[in-house]
């Protein structure tokens, strides 16, 4: 007797980032706020993995992922460097990150949802542009009439920010390396999410048109 066997697809190379992108985006999501740890794609296996405890009590403020099929690459550090007029800065190479805002209580990650990007964080790391794009589930009864970041009020905003600034940090250590050198809108948004989908293209679909 044949067994058939359905093989799932990879969160970052077998799900597309979605018809409509950039206006509408999939993303995967890695850790939600009420996780403990966080989350992280395995690059290989396409399978969630531990990567650390949360540092502190405060968790995710927002289902946090990224979009499929995108990579933070050489458009996406030409980007940061004609915004900022830094030198000498180079692309994360990981997936384009994405924060979910959401009414929702959804209770675990690896799920795909859609979202809207609204707007985004210019966010660097040593040398390295990791942005963070800032998005509203579709059609979310609270969050889902959003268009622009701006329309966020300076306490949400700055939940965001905090969270980014201080995730990395371990207690009993300084020297932080983590800046956000600027906030953008949505247009802004949909540009860095194009530059990424460029990016994977050219390094992992280096034949395609």
């Amino acid at each position: 007797m044949k067994i058939s066997i359905a093989y799932k697809a990879h969160p970052w190379h077998g799900i597309a980032a979605g018809e409509k992108a950039p206006a509408v985006v999939t993303a995967f999501i890695e850790i939600v706020p009420t996780d403990t740890v966080k989350y992280e794609i395995d690059k290989v296996s396409g399978w969630l993995k531990v990567d650390r405890p949360q540092n502190f009590a405060v968790g995710v403020p927002a289902l946090y992922g990224f979009v499929p099929q995108t990579y933070c690459d050489q458009q996406v550090a030409a980007h940061c460097m004609a915004t900022t007029g830094l030198q000498n800065i180079q692309g994360d190479r990981d997936p384009l990150d994405i924060l979910v805002l959401t009414e929702k209580n959804i209770s675990n990650g690896g799920v795909l949802v859609q979202a809207i990007p609204i707007g985004g964080l210019l966010m660097i790391d040593k040398n390295e542009a990791d942005d963070k794009i800032i998005a509203v589930l579709k059609d979310d009864a609270v969050y889902g009439h959003l268009t622009d970041i701006e329309q966020l009020n300076e306490k949400q905003l700055n939940k965001l920010k905090h969270y980014f600034l201080t995730y990395k940090d371990m207690p009993g250590t300084s020297g932080r390396t983590v800046e956000i050198a600027t906030v953008y809108g949505p247009e802004e948004a949909r540009s860095v999410i194009a530059k990424s989908m460029e990016d994977y293209s050219r390094t992992f679909n280096p034949y395609s048109p």
